[in-house]
């Protein structure tokens, strides 16, 4: 049984778990193929993806987000057979902020604004970060980016600086519940560095990976969705 009393913090990776950024991937990428003859299964799409913006993330951790998806859509394309161009590729890089919130993560937010210390712990630029959070509506307490860091998630700078933010405000490790939906990008750094982990399996009434590289990390605890948590939260908590 997952009790949040014994948590003074929340922190969140942000896409794939407070946004549906497989939505927002496949919102740009299936149109941009349909129109020119070349339409792909959704799962196709988001597998691809997964596979390439891991390597370029590794291979390049100083570099910002919006360029590591132009560089994605041109990965895209090229292993889907499809020539690409490099307005398109911008466009995509610069479509984050568009993506949108999941529909239960507003309310969640909100809620545990205020009675929990709450961080977004991401592998984006601060300005794509700060057009999802206006659209989510309600800002974190903090919030650590790849930008400010220059390294992406799995790799532990993310989570280093979230627990060295944390301990600024008297906030010991033991004390951080992690939120996440990815078993690769957060549970298993999670694990590995002894934060307590709760996994919000997005795909739990749908199956596959998405957009999201397979792992076999074993969360502390798991939901599957942010209204889950939240109906949890005010049980333990009102």
């Amino acid at each position: 049984m997952l009790d949040l009393h014994r948590y003074r913090a929340l922190t969140f990776d942000c896409y794939g778990t407070l946004i549906d950024w497989e939505r927002g991937i496949l919102a740009f990428v299936e149109p941009w193929l349909a129109a020119r003859g070349a339409p792909h299964e959704p799962e196709r799409i988001l597998a691809t993806f997964s596979e390439v913006e891991t390597v370029r993330q590794q291979e390049d951790p100083a570099a910002p987000y919006p360029v590591i998806l132009e560089r994605c859509f041109h990965d895209i394309c090229a292993r889907l057979g499809v020539p690409s161009d490099s307005a398109s590729a911008r466009a995509f890089g610069a479509s984050v902020g568009d993506w949108p919130p999941f529909p239960d993560t507003p309310a969640a937010m909100a809620m545990f604004h205020g009675r929990f210390v709450t961080g977004i712990v991401s592998n984006v630029d601060d300005a794509s970060l700060a057009r999802s959070i206006a659209a989510i509506g309600t800002a974190p307490d903090f919030t650590v980016t790849a930008q400010q860091i220059r390294s992406y998630k799995p790799a532990r700078p993310h989570f280093d600086r979230m627990l060295e933010v944390l301990a600024g405000r008297g906030i010991g490790r033991h004390e951080v519940l992690h939120v996440a939906q990815s078993l690769f990008h957060d549970i298993a750094p999670c694990r590995a560095l002894g934060i307590a982990c709760c996994w919000v399996n997005r795909h739990a009434h749908r199956g596959g990976q998405g957009a999201t590289p397979e792992a076999h990390a074993v969360p502390d605890h798991s939901v599957t969705s942010l209204a889950e948590l939240v109906a949890l939260a005010r049980i333990q908590t009102d």
